[in-house]
């Protein structure tokens, strides 16, 4: 999508400050005033796609409109890069299923252990974790349930259907493709489909992590969270708020994964940073 301002939108002033906390308010994401061109460039399509001439009036619809879900949902679109990889920050995933699953079973044995990628994109990550915990077994000798769930309807959609181009598979062991995956297009690039072994692992929805009503229904009393590479788009108080809202959630104790550019360190104090394995996890006791 063009990141220029397309010339027929008028902004008026202060509009662009409007529009901008109201995008913060709802989803977190945070635009300093030196990415307003960046901002209003992503933007300015939808704009003249709803009709508007005025960045006033994109603003009154989102704000005000009873019918605007469909903007919102184009809207944060625009805004996010949907972009992962199988494999990806690998340390956290083996501390997950080394460690963390081991002594979760031997605490509740009986148990369900559930686990939430809060911002999956299209699906890499939720799909690595299932990988590695059936390569370690784990499903043979335990009841786990992974949730995924992202803002974006558009990469859920993708997600819930399974299909990747080479990229997605850069970092992925050899033979690991081959075992888990379906070349169901040869050409160039290629498209690769999860198997439905591995794709049923995954429970799949639409959620918000700024709405607290979305992190109920989707975290389901998740002990272990994997909220990666997303954070680091959030304003301060947002990741604040994102950050005291899972710990409200999780039963303890709970485990949080960000990545590895993201620190909570100065953010809450509902979470200790401790080493697993290689890796450095945040853990609410």
């Amino acid at each position: 999508m063009s990141s220029s301002v397309n010339p027929s939108m008028r902004v008026p002033h202060g509009a662009f400050a409007l529009l901008r906390d109201l995008v913060h308010e709802r989803t977190g994401l945070y635009f300093e005033d030196a990415k307003s061109d960046m901002f209003l460039g992503k933007l300015s399509p939808l704009v003249v796609e709803r009709g508007f001439a005025s960045l006033l009036d994109y603003y009154y619809f989102l704000k005000y409109d009873p019918g605007s879900a469909d903007g919102w949902r184009k809207l944060f679109v625009a805004l996010t890069v949907q972009e992962s990889f199988f494999w990806r920050e690998m340390d956290q995933v083996r501390a997950l299923v080394d460690e963390i699953v081991p002594h979760y079973f031997m605490a509740h044995p009986d148990q369900t252990l559930n686990i939430w990628s809060a911002a999956c994109a299209a699906g890499e990550e939720p799909l690595t974790i299932a990988m590695a915990l059936h390569e370690a077994g784990w499903f043979d000798r335990a009841r786990i349930n992974i949730y995924a769930s992202d803002a974006s309807p558009r990469a859920v959609e993708a997600a819930r259907n399974g299909v990747y181009r080479e990229r997605s598979f850069r970092s992925l062991p050899p033979g690991l493709r081959e075992k888990y995956f379906v070349c169901v297009d040869a050409g160039f690039g290629g498209l690769w489909q999860a198997s439905s072994e591995l794709h049923s692992r995954v429970h799949w929805r639409t959620a918000n992590i700024m709405s607290e009503a979305d992190i109920a229904l989707a975290a389901i009393a998740s002990p272990v969270v994997f909220c990666r590479n997303v954070l680091i788009y959030f304003s301060e108080s947002a990741t604040r708020k994102t950050v005291r809202v899972f710990a409200e959630r999780m039963p303890r104790p709970g485990y949080l994964f960000v990545g590895a550019a993201e620190s909570l360190l100065k953010i809450t104090s509902d979470f200790e940073l401790r080493e697993i394995g290689d890796a450095f996890v945040y853990i609410r006791n």
